[in-house]
């Protein structure tokens, strides 16, 4: 799941990317709203994490003209504001939830949780396909047979295809939701990580598999 972090205080957004990665989230950092509104309308994302006061556009302008432009794009907004009146201003613009610093990360990593979800309309916190369970919440892939927690890219990777069976995945589509376009990661890091995926599978006698179609990218398929 990929998000973007605008906050404009740089030791408490390395902080914050280092939490999101460590629970299995990419994420992009920007320091400005002018940069935040442009990477949003720019890129694919999951939802976007705005800091309500930063230099020449603040999170609630940048969060309605996203609004206005039609995106549904879930939205938290953070600020050390707390009076009600911010709190309210800010859910009336368009934002999904509020957050006052400072928070605890357990916090925040449950808003952020609970905005996602409810933008996709997720039921079940475990995907199915053949055999095999991709657990959301503890970030585990399962049989009957055995299981693996999934590392952070390898998770993402696995979601993607668990949650589209039988649905091709091009390379450059992994790219841009889970490393982002502004990576300097080498498009064939995705093959690596097939790779990884293809083993645990197999350890696991899981009754699906990662096939290639060569030029166009990846799926997941039954075996068995």
């Amino acid at each position: 799941m990929r998000l973007l972090l605008a906050e404009d205080e740089k030791e408490l957004s390395n902080a914050l990317v280092t939490i999101l990665k460590h629970n299995n989230y990419s994420v992009d950092a920007v320091y400005a709203g002018a940069e935040a509104l442009d990477y949003l309308q720019a890129e694919n994302y999951d939802g976007a994490i705005l800091d309500i006061m930063m230099p020449k556009l603040d999170g609630l302008t940048v969060l309605k003209k996203l609004r206005e432009g039609g995106s549904d794009l879930p939205v938290l907004l953070l600020t050390a504001k707390s009076e009600i009146d911010d709190k309210v201003l800010g859910l009336d613009t368009g934002a999904d939830d509020y957050l006052t610093k400072p928070f605890a990360t357990k916090e925040l990593l449950a808003r952020i949780r609970a905005i996602t979800r409810r933008q996709a309309e997720v039921t079940d916190s475990v995907l199915s396909f053949g055999n095999v369970r991709l657990d959301r919440s503890a970030y585990t892939l399962s049989t009957e047979h055995g299981a693996f927690r999934l590392a952070n890219k390898e998770y993402q990777v696995m979601e993607m295809l668990m949650a589209n069976p039988h649905i091709l995945i091009s390379t450059d589509r992994f790219m841009e939701k889970i490393w982002g376009y502004d990576s300097d990661a080498e498009i064939n890091v995705v093959w690596v990580y097939i790779s990884y995926l293809r083993k645990k599978l197999t350890a696991i006698d899981a009754t699906v598999a990662i096939k290639a179609t060569r030029g166009a990218g990846y799926a997941l398929e039954e075996t068995k």
